[in-house]
């Protein structure tokens, strides 16, 4: 079932209950890893490099979790910008990407020294702080909004545990600005944000969800808007984006089936022409857990959330 974080195409049961597990087209992950990249927020950059400079050393350099990698992008985008060897322990449930991602790991960080990584299949949902043993930094990239409350509550939790800072980027914000603007566009968003909560996912309350979640382990936690800026220049990636958006809607309002068979083939041909642009709102979080001995500093918005 498509939504604008992806293209799941599989179904599969997690702890007795059948519901969905997305599984990402290679395809499709590629077509969005450019947009992904220019989206990321440097200005959370910062104050992680900081809080990694005063990490206690270890032979071994830094060593990042990402969870849920897909392919690698996040890894591609961030250990070539921190310095310092690195050690990519690379999370997915679906065999298959991670040897995409192993295949692409980067090799060498942003002063030249080596990077490495390994991959370990597995459950988000089922993350501790043991599993987290030693880690320096956890990531994620088009996470959060396909977890449930629960799940996100566990991943803030095991970093606490753990004293590692997260870098969580690219959750839908729930917004699209299209232009031109089209009197469909509202029913459309709603149906699909309406389908982005499906089954207890969080969708567009994950950014709230995670913020509360790690403010409540006492962390500080810093948001900033990662938003698609998508033009003529993407267009491939624009046309697949509006079919799996307007899919999603359908799926959870049928009655929009005919009005959108319309409107996906007016906006692809304002695609297909360079008409169309659409901003897709994402925000990033980083949150930096609460110093030995200190206390938890809140909520700090860099930028703005959206």
């Amino acid at each position: 079932m498509p939504d604008v974080q992806g293209v799941p195409d599989v179904q599969g049961a997690r702890d007795a209950r059948v519901v969905e597990v997305p599984r990402f087209a290679p395809r499709w992950l590629e077509l969005r890893e450019y947009a992904d990249a220019a989206a990321r927020s440097r200005e959370l950059l910062d104050p992680l490099r900081i809080r990694l400079a005063n990490l206690p050393r270890r032979n071994n350099g830094l060593v990042v979790h990402d969870l849920g990698c897909g392919t690698g992008s996040m890894g591609r985008w961030l250990a070539p910008r921190l310095d310092g060897s690195q050690h990519w322990v690379l999370h997915d449930r679906d065999p298959y990407l991670l040897h995409f991602a192993a295949v692409g790991a980067p090799r060498a960080a942003a002063d030249g020294s080596r990077v490495t990584a390994g991959t370990q299949r597995g459950d988000i949902g089922r993350l501790t702080p043991d599993a987290l043993d030693g880690a320096s930094l956890v990531t994620a990239s088009a996470l959060l909004d396909v977890l449930t409350r629960d799940e996100v509550d566990v991943l803030a939790t095991a970093c606490a545990g753990a004293g590692c800072p997260a870098l969580l980027t690219l959750s839908v914000a729930g917004r699209v600005d299209l232009s031109p603007t089209d009197p469909l566009d509202a029913p459309i968003a709603d149906a699909f944000n309406a389908h982005q909560r499906r089954g207890g996912l969080l969708g567009p309350d994950a950014i709230t969800a995670a913020c509360e979640a790690f403010d409540r382990q006492g962390a500080t936690v810093r948001v900033h808007p990662s938003p698609w800026r998508l033009d003529a220049g993407h267009a491939e990636l624009t046309a697949e984006w509006l079919r799996g958006w307007v899919a999603a809607a359908v799926e959870q309002r049928p009655e929009l089936a005919a009005d959108a068979e319309e409107f996906l083939r007016r906006r692809l041909a304002q695609c297909a022409a360079g008409e169309l642009r659409v901003v897709v709102h994402h925000s990033d979080i980083l949150a930096l857990p609460r110093p030995a001995g200190g206390t938890s500093a809140g909520r700090t918005p860099a930028g703005g959330a959206s």
